[in-house]
């Protein structure tokens, strides 16, 4: 479900947002809309990344502080997007009420997980990012779709606050559209796609030629 584009909340997405000016500048690969983008492909040298109408892509993964992080068994847990540098990340950003995360990105992430469940270099992760809906889109939707589609994965939920005017601070500092939001990002840290939705087979593929 996609954001409403009310002042408000694009002063909240300006006022919030963890991006500066002074972020490094992409080394690796970027993604278009529909699918990964090509190897030939050279990014410019010391160039500062341009910032598209959402998203993050070319820029460095901010990390997602949460109270609440559930491990593959339900468990609280932890989680640090600082932390598996080093791996290919790839994150879907989630309400349980919308229809979009449930006929795409649910199926995407499941698809996603079941080709990397038991690769070391890459990690997968969903977030509850809920800014509206909330007696719906609850701490106990996460585990219950976590259970729903077999995700052997640690997830988290993200409520907002009243100082981000109960957007989710995760959405802000990725400047997420809304709902399915996927996200992947390369060992370097530095986001290499972000949209509402991917070529799931082409995703793996270039995560699979990655990694090999």
């Amino acid at each position: 479900m996609k954001i409403s584009t009310n002042p408000d909340r694009r002063r909240a997405l300006k006022q919030f947002s963890a991006l500066t000016s002074s972020l490094v500048a992409p080394t690796l690969l970027l993604a278009n809309e529909s699918a990964i983008a090509s190897e030939n492909e050279e990014p410019t040298a010391n160039a500062e990344p341009a910032m598209e109408r959402y998203g993050i892509r070319s820029f460095q993964a901010p990390e997602i502080a949460l109270e609440h992080w559930i491990d593959a068994n339900g468990e609280p847990t932890d989680f640090s997007v600082k932390a598996q540098q080093g791996k290919w990340l790839f994150m879907k950003f989630f309400q349980n009420w919308c229809p979009g995360c449930h006929s795409m990105g649910f199926p995407t992430l499941q698809k996603f997980v079941a080709a990397f469940e038991d690769n070391p270099k890459v990690e997968a992760i969903a977030v509850q990012t809920v800014f509206e809906g909330f007696s719906y889109n609850s701490k106990d939707a996460v585990r219950e779709l976590q259970l729903r589609y077999k995700l052997p994965i640690i997830m988290g939920h993200d409520p907002g606050t009243k100082l981000t005017e109960n957007m989710p601070l995760s959405m802000i500092n990725y400047r997420t559209g809304g709902t399915p939001w996927l996200i992947l990002v390369a060992p370097n840290g530095q986001v290499v796609m972000n949209d509402f939705h991917v070529d799931s087979d082409a995703l793996i593929q270039f995560v699979e030629d990655a990694t090999a």
